[in-house]
């Protein structure tokens, strides 16, 4: 199968959408940082332009959630001051008594959220695979008000069929909110709401500010009335990030879409290397042709981000080693960003997950979690090499760094094919 269209106009939209310089008195190019809490009346009871306080809305804000919003395809965004606040905020739109139906490998913050926050509050969850959609489906209850999967999963890269459980869910309830968290992905990849997704959720403090820098999360949707209910709560319960915030990912998105090439052939040349090295129990990549999910992200995506997930050989005495050894790569929580980062899930991102479920889903002690960033692949290579090298005992022969330095993105021939023929196309005329 080939892969999904790439995304006409991304890149413009990256850089231009909600940016208008004529929006401003001074027609600045770059959104101003406005740090006003409060804005003038010209009579009591009547604003200008809407702005009011600064927590009910702000300008520089404005422009990064309607950034978001053209990314997407989505018609409404609302930002928010951490991606767990974003999580909270969506969560906030259920009452005591509903019942959320969750993808079993889920990111630890949300699920100890749904277990530790909101079961306490009456609203319960239950975790299930999404692997076969109708299965999935039959798991909904008569009070199940909120779908919410990711895909590809944290940590495991389960790729989930966004339209099929779609259709699932809406062939038992027309009325179940559907939320996609797209952290792993971004828009440039994956466009969960034309896929039939209500909400699509996501971390912007990974991929779409990229840098490291930025608490963030944001829900993006396109129906009017479930924008209306998020925009009550971004007012009423406050979650919502500084403006200087909002123009650093403002800054951070206009290159979204160049990052998110260089991730691609990055983790590319990554999961072949690792692929093949005897001293790798199991590499889990959707751009590899041995992950599971390949054909059907292959048929959503565009291209794959630069997340790969992998199991060294031994256990945790192993996997720690590896950590500790690791040079161009850090050792650190979070992902997305353009530095590379390496963690262990079963003891980091992930702890909070009870133990057994842990193991029912496969979050074994030997699982890594790699985020490929865009330094050059041969230093990222190497230091995968000598890290492994020195974890594992043993005389197997690591490949040659240099077969794998210039491997390609698994979308790029296909992109590239593409643009031509758009050339050949518009030359023709």
């Amino acid at each position: 199968a080939d892969f999904h269209p790439h995304f006409d106009g991304f890149g413009t939209d990256a850089v231009h959408a909600g940016q208008e310089p004529e929006q401003w008195t001074s027609w600045a190019v770059n959104p101003p940082i406005s740090l006003s809490t409060t804005f003038k009346q010209p009579t009591p009871g009547v604003t200008k332009n809407g702005f009011e306080y600064s927590r009910g809305g702000n300008p520089t804000r404005k422009c990064l959630e309607t950034a978001f919003a053209a990314l997407s395809k989505g018609k409404h965004a609302f930002v928010w001051a951490s991606g767990l606040a974003g999580t909270q905020a969506t969560l906030q739109l259920l009452k005591n008594g509903d019942h959320v139906l969750a993808i079993d490998d889920l990111y630890g913050g949300t699920g100890r959220l749904l277990r530790r926050i909101c079961e306490p509050l009456g609203i319960t969850a239950d975790f299930v695979d999404t692997s076969d959609p109708v299965k999935f489906a039959e798991s909904i209850q008569e009070n199940t008000k909120m779908v919410w999967f990711e895909t590809p999963t944290n940590p495991l890269l389960k790729v989930t069929d966004i339209k099929a459980v779609c259709a699932a869910v809406r062939a038992k309830r027309e009325d179940i909110i559907i939320v996609v968290d797209n952290t792993f992905m971004s828009p440039y990849f994956q466009r969960p709401l034309t896929l039939g997704a209500d909400i699509e959720f996501a971390s912007v403090t990974k991929y779409l500010n990229g840098h490291s820098d930025v608490l963030m999360g944001v829900t993006i949707c396109t129906d009017d009335k479930l924008a209306e209910r998020l925009q009550f709560i971004q007012f009423a319960a406050g979650a919502v990030p500084g403006p200087f915030d909002c123009y650093m990912v403002n800054r951070g998105l206009k290159t979204l879409h160049l990052r998110m090439e260089m991730h691609s052939r990055n983790a590319m040349a990554v999961a072949r290397f690792l692929e093949a090295n005897p001293k790798v129990e199991e590499v889990i990549y959707p751009g590899l042709e041995s992950h599971p999910g390949h054909a059907i992200a292959k048929s959503q995506n565009t291209g794959f981000s630069g997340m790969v997930t992998f199991r060294i050989k031994g256990g945790l005495d192993e996997a720690k080693k590896f950590l500790e050894n690791i040079k161009v790569f850090t050792l650190a929580e979070s992902l997305g960003a353009v530095e590379s980062l390496a963690e262990l899930p079963a003891i980091m991102t992930h702890a909070s997950v009870p133990a057994d479920h842990r193991a029912a889903i496969g979050i074994t002690d030997n699982l890594l979690r790699l985020s490929v960033g865009v330094e050059d692949t041969h230093d990222l290579l190497a230091d995968l090499k000598q890290a492994i090298d020195l974890a594992v005992a043993g005389e197997d022969q690591a490949p040659n760094v240099d077969d794998f330095v210039h491997v390609q993105a698994a979308h790029l021939p296909k992109y590239a094919a593409q643009v031509a023929e758009q050339i050949q196309a518009k030359l023709a005329k």
